[in-house]
């Protein structure tokens, strides 16, 4: 697994759009207000042209121009790592026009991102063995003030939070969050607004009461994740091959699929092959997770990965419900949880 360089102190941060741009409110001005905060801890920026634009269907512009700004931008020497400007719903039509045999040979960049990101990040993990961060976009820096997680990204893409930064192996270490998001009051009166965190976080654990495992880091939004299976950009088995030895550790979350889409998603994953090195799956909140039919989101999850007789932790901090811990894609992790809280423990090699 390839490693990125950390963010250096007045480093220079890249922002593309390879999903949605930031042209509508609220991001337009969160996105911003972003902007002015890297630069008032000391960090430049660079703008991909797509950033502002809103040209495409769900995207930003053309998945051609689209693939062409991260292609760049990815490649670039004028920038240290790499965020996006959002989610969207396209970010799947980019993947042809993207050269991925020059990334191959491109020297490792962190990308952070979440939800349609995942189209990205999921492939330099798979198909380029090259870390990424499943985590916040780059308007949720525009909140004032900041959430811990958010601290905690920054803390990753710096290297700050390793432990041993200086060392051949940095880890880092993330622990569950006090409390959640079920409503936010971010809109376009309120571009600003903080994560309206009021719930307490209690993740569950299956079976038991504990939770205990080991493995290298894997997974994403699963609305991208069960669409790219199957297909050319499908690099599972690859990767399973790659890295039977230590196991794989599935983190899975939901935005529009509803309970009985997630279940059909993980089926179709299972059956698929892409579980046969799971050791442990860390699933999160699902967006839409409402009970349908007497199926609740547990006993969506639970009957088809069951089987798998392999530790399950679910309503993990991951994803579309805030607030969301930046994974480090391909990373080796070592998961604990109990009495309702998760640790995940990070190391680079």
């Amino acid at each position: 697994m390839r490693y990125p360089s950390f963010l250096p102190e007045n480093g220079t941060i890249g922002f593309i759009a390879p999903a949605f741009g930031c042209k509508r409110e609220p991001y337009h001005s969160a996105f911003l207000s972003a902007l002015d905060s890297f630069q008032e801890i000391g960090y430049e920026h660079r703008l991909g042209p797509n950033c502002f634009k809103d040209k495409g269907i769900g995207i930003s512009n053309t998945p051609k121009a689209c693939a062409d700004e991260f292609m760049r931008f990815y490649t670039s020497k004028k920038n240290d790592i790499l965020l996006s400007c959002g989610g969207g719903e396209e970010m799947c039509e980019i993947l042809p026009f993207i050269d991925w045999k020059r990334i191959d040979r491109a020297r490792p960049k962190w990308f952070m991102g979440y939800s349609d990101n995942t189209n990205i990040g999921f492939l330099l993990a798979t198909r380029c063995d090259t870390a990424s961060i499943y985590g916040p976009n780059g308007p949720a820096f525009g909140m004032e003030p900041w959430h811990s997680a958010l601290d905690d990204a920054m803390g990753v893409l710096t290297g700050y939070s390793a432990k041993s930064r200086e060392s051949e192996v940095p880890s880092f270490e993330l622990h569950s969050y006090d409390l959640y998001e079920t409503e936010s009051l971010k809109d376009e009166e309120n571009p600003l607004a903080p994560w309206n965190v009021t719930e307490p976080v209690e993740v569950r654990t299956f079976p038991g009461e504990n939770a205990s495992f080991s493995g290298r880091l894997l997974g994403g939004c699963l609305d991208c994740l069960s669409n790219l299976c199957g297909t050319r950009f499908d690099f599972v088995k690859d990767f399973n091959e790659r890295y039977r030895k230590d196991g794989v550790i599935w983190f899975l979350e939901a935005c529009d699929l509803n309970v009985f889409g997630i279940r059909r998603a993980l089926w179709q994953l299972r059956e698929a092959g892409w579980f046969d090195c799971a050791a442990g799956f860390m699933i999160g909140r699902p967006l839409n997770g409402e009970e349908m039919f007497g199926l609740d989101h547990f006993d969506a999850v639970l009957d088809i990965l069951g089987p798998l007789d392999q530790p399950i932790i679910m309503d993990m901090d991951i994803g579309h419900v805030a607030p969301l811990m930046p994974l480090i894609t391909g990373s080796m992790a070592h998961v604990e949880a109990g009495d309702g809280q998760a640790t995940v423990r990070m190391e680079l090699r």
